[in-house]
């Protein structure tokens, strides 16, 4: 795409967890359906009627098309947050896949997940432990109509063979190239939800602009969404724009830096490996976002190279605890944004006003 300088693509198959943030590529590569039992739920039947979809619905993706031929009213959802979509509108899935970064509950969901599930009278969902692989006779007997992966890392081997059970809705573009609209989109699209997910869309984005209002010198700031081992520094890595938490940056009214974006070499990549010895060129970077803690911020600061960055030389570091609410929320959902915005605004304002 840009400047080749030592920077690498970084593959799906070699990080794994640390940069999709859900797991390994097989499944990240990730009772019937139920409605709010409220005067919401009839609000949302209202809805349902006034914008029922015609049938059969056929839905162009990575891997072909997908016709829905009715209706779906047993939904599964597999790869990061996909239940989300249907939670959002009313609807718990008749089975989902199990949250694998961040903080968990009991249910081994994320809490907005969990607590979506126990508003729809759902106290033990059924949850695939699938990180290791799609367990397929699962999710048959579940007996979905149709099955959402719009983001997840989902092979075309594993597309064909869930497709034997239900219709697949799954990514557009590229495996874990899915932003938190695209998903909500067109896993809704795939629930004949569509005029309800672009009212949740906007509903949620009214919310941001709500929120960033009370934010307004973060607006422009260069941020960087990296992952840094502090043990090694010969190699590490930052988010692109095509990254769903890279992506969301821009959400929030920030840029991500031309020195990152000049690093990329491949239009498809979602990060790009930089090597130490380039730390310099980071020289455009504000914010730094990275999984870690204190322990990073000292060894950042210590190292030559790595201090060069104006965002590591002037302490303006979000950092992220990878197991808190906020880790998995950072690729964020129509659900996880409204549970923590609050939280990763404030953080981003705090590092924001060490920026000298």
């Amino acid at each position: 795409m840009k400047k080749n300088l030592l920077s690498v693509v970084l593959s799906l198959a070699t990080i794994g967890t640390f940069l999709t943030g859900c797991g390994s590529i097989s499944k990240n590569d990730i009772p019937a359906a139920t409605s709010v039992e409220s005067t919401e739920t009839e609000q949302t039947t209202e809805i349902i009627l006034e914008n029922e979809e015609e049938y059969p619905i056929t839905i162009s993706h990575y891997y072909g098309e997908t016709i829905i031929e009715k209706k779906p009213e047993r939904i599964v959802t597999l790869g990061w947050e996909n239940q989300d979509t249907p939670l959002s509108l009313g609807v718990a899935p008749v089975g989902c896949s199990a949250s694998n970064y961040g903080l968990s509950t009991e249910n081994n969901l994320h809490p907005w997940s969990d607590k979506a599930f126990a508003a729809l009278g759902v106290t033990t969902p059924n949850v695939f432990n699938d990180t290791d692989g799609f367990d397929y006779e699962a999710i048959s007997d579940a007996q979905p109509d149709v099955i959402l992966a719009a983001y997840s890392g989902m092979t075309e081997e594993e597309y064909q063979r869930l497709s034997e059970i239900a219709p697949v809705v799954v990514f557009q573009t590229a495996a874990w190239q899915t932003t938190w609209r695209e998903q909500t989109l067109l896993n809704a699209e795939g629930m004949g939800m569509a005029e309800e997910g672009k009212a949740k869309v906007a509903e949620v984005d009214a919310l941001i602009a709500e929120k960033l209002a009370q934010y307004p010198t973060l607006s422009g700031k260069n941020t960087g969404f990296f992952w840094i081992n502090e043990t090694d520094l010969s190699v590490f890595y930052a988010y692109l724009p095509t990254d769903p938490r890279a992506n969301f940056l821009l959400d929030l009214g920030l840029q991500i830096p031309q020195s990152i974006l000049d690093l990329a070499q491949d239009d498809t990549a979602f990060s790009v490996a930089i090597s130490h010895e380039n730390a310099n060129l980071l020289d455009d970077v504000d914010i730094m976002i990275v999984y870690g803690d204190e322990s990073l911020v000292k060894v950042l600061q210590a190292d030559p190279l790595m201090s060069t960055i104006p965002a590591v030389a002037n302490g303006a570091i979000v950092l992220i605890d990878a197991e808190t609410e906020l880790a998995a929320a950072t690729t964020p959902s129509i659900l996880s944004i409204p549970a923590c915005i609050d939280d990763y605004l404030a953080l981003l304002n705090e590092a924001n006003e060490k920026i000298q």
